[in-house]
């Protein structure tokens, strides 16, 4: 069952990266949690598996909407970078999806 889960959202994830007329950017997070944030993240187009505070996952969207980005792919978990560092820099290494 979970793997259905998991190709509905690939699916997904591809029709709306394939609209050129749609800006996108995919955030996908570890495991959430319920712990306070700590502002502090591990962001990329592939990081280790772990968990991540929902106050984090937050704070990264907002960054991602502050700074225009389009057409990107990133996970997220909780690490050592503060977001307003990790968004910028992630964007730089990931480049169009």
């Amino acid at each position: 069952m979970f793997l259905t889960y998991l190709r509905a959202k690939l699916a997904a994830e591809e029709d709306l990266l394939g609209r050129p007329a749609l800006r996108t950017t995919v955030l996908r997070p570890g495991g959430l949690t319920d712990e306070p944030g700590t502002g502090q993240v591990t962001l990329g187009r592939s990081v280790d598996r772990g968990s991540i505070p929902r106050d984090d996952v937050a704070a990264v969207l907002v960054a991602l909407l502050d700074s225009g980005s389009d057409d990107a792919v990133l996970e997220v978990v909780a690490g050592p970078a503060p977001v307003e560092e990790a968004v910028p820099a992630a964007l730089r290494r990931a480049g169009p999806a």
